[in-house]
C-alpha cells in the first residue's frame, strides 16, 4: 500500500519511465509481427498492440465494479477512449511530414472507427432502456462483445480482400511488409518477446492506475473525475508512449490503428465491470456526466472519421483540421468535467 504522496509521486514517476521503455520497444515489436504474419499494421495494432495497452485499464476498471465503485469504473473507461483520441491529435503535432490522418490512409482505420462510434452508442441505449439483466449483467453487455468480435472480422476481411482503397499520394505511407527470413523461428521469438512487454506494460500501467488514483483522493476529488480525468489519463498513458514511438518509427497505420483499436478494445471494459459489478446492471448507474463524455467520445471520434475520409495533406500549424478540433473538444470536455454542473 502506498504511505504517502511523495512515495506515490516516485512511484508513478518511475512507472512512466518503465512504460517509456517498454512501449518504444514493443512497437517495433509490434511491426515486425505485422510484417511476419501478413497481418498488417492496421489489425495487430487494433487486437493485440490496442488490447496490451489497455490492460492497465482493465484492471483498474474491473477491480473498482467489484469493489462497489461502478461510478470510478465506468469513467475511467469512457473517459480513456476520449484521452487516447486526444493522444492521436498529440502524436499529428509530432509527425512534421504531412497531417497523419493523410499520411496513415488505412480503410481498416476507417472500419474501426465507425465500429467504435458503434460500440459507444450501445451504453447510451442501456441507459435509457428498462434496467434488465441476468445474473445481474445487462444484455448490452452482451451486445457490446458480439459487436467488438464481429467487428474485428470485418478489419480483418478488410485486410485480406479490400473492397475500397485509398488514393495513394507522395505523402501516403503505405504499409508494405518488410521481406522476413527464417519466419517460424522469428514469429516464436516475436510472439514470446511481445507477450513479456505485454507484461511488464501491464504490470507498469496498474502501478501507474493506482498511484494516480491515489494521487487524485488524496486532493479528495469526486470518483467521476478522478476515473475520467486522472485514472483515465494515467491508464492510457502507455498508448501515448507506444503511439509516439510507432510514429517516430514510421509506422503510421499501426500508431494510428493502435488508438482507434484500443479504444474499441476499451468498450469492453464496460461490459467486464458489469458482470463485476454485483449489485445489477451497471449502466443503471452511469451518470449525467459520463454519459456527457460517452458523447464526447462519439463526436471526436466522428470528427477522427472525417480527417481520415478527407486526408487533409497540410493544415494549421502543419496538423490536420480534425486534430485541432479534437484538441479543442478534449480542453473544453475536461473545462466542463471539472466545473460542478
Amino acid at each position: 500500500m502506498i504511505q504517502s504522496l511523495p512515495i506515490g509521486i516516485t512511484l508513478f514517476a518511475i512507472a512512466a519511465i518503465v512504460i517509456g521503455l517498454v512501449g518504444t520497444r514493443m512497437c517495433k515489436v509490434a511491426d515486425q509481427l505485422a510484417d511476419a504474419t501478413g497481418w498488417g499494421e492496421a489489425v495487430v495494432g487494433a487486437v493485440f498492440l490496442g488490447g496490451s495497452t489497455s490492460l492497465a485499464g482493465i484492471v483498474t476498471s474491473v477491480t473498482a465494479a467489484y469493489g462497489g465503485h461502478a461510478e470510478l469504473a465506468v469513467s475511467n473507461a469512457v473517459g480513456g477512449i476520449v484521452a487516447q483520441t486526444a493522444f492521436l491529435a498529440v502524436a499529428d503535432i509530432f509527425y512534421r511530414k504531412a497531417n497523419l490522418e493523410h499520411a496513415a490512409a488505412s480503410i481498416a482505420n476507417l472500419i474501426q472507427g465507425t465500429l467504435l462510434m458503434s460500440l459507444l452508442a450501445i451504453p447510451l441505449l442501456a441507459t435509457s432502456t428498462p434496467q434488465v439483466s441476468v445474473w445481474g449483467i445487462h444484455p448490452a453487455s452482451l451486445a457490446i462483445i458480439g459487436a467488438y468480435l464481429f467487428g474485428l472480422r470485418l478489419v480483418s476481411q478488410s485486410e485480406e480482400k479490400p473492397m475500397w482503397k485509398p488514393r495513394y499520394t507522395e505523402k501516403t505511407i503505405e504499409d508494405e511488409p518488410a521481406e522476413i527470413t527464417d519466419i517460424n523461428v522469428n514469429l516464436t521469438r516475436l510472439w514470446l518477446e511481445f507477450l513479456f512487454y505485454a507484461v511488464i506494460l501491464a504490470l507498469a500501467g496498474y502501478l501507474i492506475a493506482q498511484t494516480g488514483v491515489f494521487i487524485a483522493i488524496e486532493t479528495g476529488l469526486s470518483e467521476s473525475l478522478v476515473g475520467g480525468l486522472f485514472t483515465a489519463l494515467s491508464t492510457s498513458l502507455p498508448e501515448l508512449v507506444v503511439t509516439l514511438a510507432a510514429v517516430r518509427q514510421g509506422a503510421l497505420t499501426l500508431a494510428v490503428g493502435g488508438i482507434i483499436g484500443g479504444n474499441c478494445f476499451d468498450i469492453l471494459l464496460l461490459a467486464f465491470s458489469d458482470i463485476a459489478f454485483r449489485s445489477g446492471s451497471i449502466y443503471a448507474v452511469i451518470s449525467d456526466k459520463q454519459v456527457f463524455v460517452i458523447s464526447l467520445a462519439i463526436l471526436m471520434t466522428g470528427i477522427l472519421l472525417l480527417g481520415l475520409l478527407q486526408r487533409e495533406k497540410y493544415g494549421f500549424a502543419n496538423i490536420g483540421f480534425e486534430s485541432v478540433l479534437i484538441l479543442l473538444l478534449y480542453i473544453g470536455g475536461i473545462g466542463l468535467l471539472i466545473s460542478p454542473f
